[in-house]
């Protein structure tokens, strides 16, 4: 009888299991249904667990929101917009690809909402290069008092305000301290980003002493701070619902893109593209604190690579010494040479050849030899360098027509504004100026006019000695070279071969056709 009742038992117990384990694989299956992945891990005499990933890692970050406005007409506005325009998010979205793992991994670690990692598509667009007439640069548009305050360095070399990783984490730290401020109130911290502290503090006393409420809804901020937030819930909005705004967001997935890799000694960009495989625009992109031909000069710096070529680059440095990441000259002081005028030949430092040399002083003697680093390629091979930048931005074509003017001496950016009747900004924005610089005599600046100069005004323009450029297709013939052709055009060889992407590795051909941008007044063209 004993025996029968433990065979009974037995046969109980191996069916509640049986309902257990059914249940357990059900609802498995339920979670797969809504998970992107499912990886299965199991054990023995252990049941098996999903373990839920998002594939893309858009819907990772949909599913964290944290956000939100009172109701979607505070938002109308702005979805508008995007409705009315949309390949924006499209674009935009693709341009984040590279920065946005590491910048919500940020995001994260330190504890902020996750729609946080949206914010550089209101600040910048997730363009590195972006710069606005605030002169707030990067994908965080941080101004230079800002980033100074957290620690973004700004040198000959270097730029720490477009750096992506070093900037991201700066704002991180910047946007958890406005949060502290603001006593957790993140729309608060997010709307004291855009205008500062000081001024949303100013809107809540002021609503509090009148007995309004004090949340970022009901403060009377400026009209782009107003919008600011409400932009940001927008896009996230956008984000997690496409198809029923018209939308399209390009997938990216949910797994690091790059990764940084600290360098501690200067090299010349020339030797990590040839060791990565990379093309000069895309290391530049992905480091767009990068101002030169080289990475700076003093301390350690974290590069960013693609994941996939950081072996190559990791084996190649390991086996090359220090000495052969940069080239060298021995230059011998002529009478008249100072080292201002040394380092602006040799586009270097003063404060390089004083470390490189050992020298205390600025003093310099002829006859003596000094060590100065140079590049080893031409200027048009490091694409996206400062000065190469600058040149895209005299040779872009926009509406209207544009005006190169030389900086002369007594000039400033009120009476240049007032000779072309356009704005402070604009200018500032076009060429990237400082307003707490002076202006360099010498300096040519691109202004853009917004209608075709009179017939009767290009008087005016000659006397001025302003300089008005046109594009010219020019058919290669024989005999041509480079010296040539730009000797006839009244151009450099040097601009000849950034207009048309030229090296020196292969001859010109004959009907082979190049752009040229000459002056229209110089050149009297009709």
């Amino acid at each position: 009888m004993c025996r029968w009742f433990k065979i009974l038992k037995r046969i109980v117990y191996l069916f509640i299991l049986s309902l257990s384990v059914s249940s357990c694989t059900s609802q498995g299956s339920i979670n797969s249904s809504k998970a992107d992945i499912n990886e299965s891990v199991s054990r023995p005499g252990i049941e098996t667990k999903q373990v839920v990933i998002e594939k893309d890692l858009w819907q990772y970050i949909i599913n964290r929101y944290t956000l939100s406005a009172p109701n979607q007409k505070k938002l109308f506005w702005h979805i508008d917009w995007f409705k009315k325009n949309p390949d924006y998010l499209t674009r935009v979205t693709k341009r984040a690809t590279p920065y946005l793992y590491l910048v919500t991994k940020e995001v994260e670690k330190a504890g902020l909402p996750i729609e946080i990692a949206l914010l550089p598509i209101v600040e910048s667009a997730y363009y590195p290069f972006s710069y606005s007439h605030g002169t707030a640069s990067g994908l965080w548009q941080f101004i230079p008092s800002t980033g100074k305050l957290y620690g973004l360095k700004d040198n000959w070399w270097y730029d720490g305000k477009r750096d992506v990783l070093a900037s991201t984490k700066a704002a991180v730290k910047y946007l958890k301290n406005l949060n502290k401020l603001f006593k957790g109130d993140w729309l608060l911290a997010i709307a004291a980003y855009n205008s500062g502290p000081g001024r949303v503090q100013k809107a809540v006393r002021k609503n509090k002493r009148l007995g309004k409420k004090a949340d970022f809804w009901h403060l009377d901020l400026p009209t782009e701070t107003k919008g600011y937030v409400p932009r940001l819930l927008a896009v996230a909005e956008l984000i997690k619902n496409p198809s029923l705004y018209n939308q399209s967001v390009t997938p990216i997935d949910n797994q690091p893109q790059v990764r940084p890799v600290t360098l501690n000694s200067q090299f010349d960009l020339a030797l990590i593209l040839e060791w990565t495989g990379l093309d000069s625009d895309e290391l530049y992109s992905l480091n767009p604190g990068l101002k030169r031909w080289a990475t700076p000069s003093t301390g350690s710096y974290t590069m960013l690579l693609p994941i996939d070529v950081i072996p190559k680059f990791e084996k190649k440095l390991n086996a090359h010494p220090k000495e052969g990441r940069m080239r060298w000259l021995r230059h011998k002081v002529k009478s008249g040479e100072s080292l201002g005028y040394l380092s602006n030949k040799f586009k270097t430092t003063i404060d390089q050849i004083k470390s490189v040399n050992d020298l205390s002083s600025n003093v310099i003697k002829v006859g003596e030899y000094l060590i100065v680093p140079i590049a080893q390629k031409s200027e048009n091979y490091y694409s996206l360098s400062e000065v190469q930048r600058e040149k895209r931005r005299m040779n872009a074509e926009k509406k209207g027509f544009k005006v190169i003017h030389t900086v002369k001496s007594g000039d400033s950016l009120w009476k240049i504004s007032k000779k072309y009747d356009t704005h402070i900004n604009s200018i500032i924005k076009w060429n990237h100026l400082s307003r707490t610089k002076p202006l360099k005599v010498g300096k040519k600046l691109v202004i853009w006019r917004s209608s075709v100069a009179k017939s009767d005004d290009l008087s005016k323009v000659i006397n001025t000695g302003i300089d008005i450029n046109r594009k010219v297709t020019y058919r290669i013939r024989s005999g041509d070279n480079l010296s040539t052709i730009a000797a006839k055009f009244k151009v450099s060889v040097s601009d000849l071969k950034l207009w048309n992407n030229l090296n020196d590795k292969k001859p010109l051909q004959i009907g082979q056709k190049l752009k040229i941008i000459v002056n229209v007044i110089n050149s009297k063209m009709k």
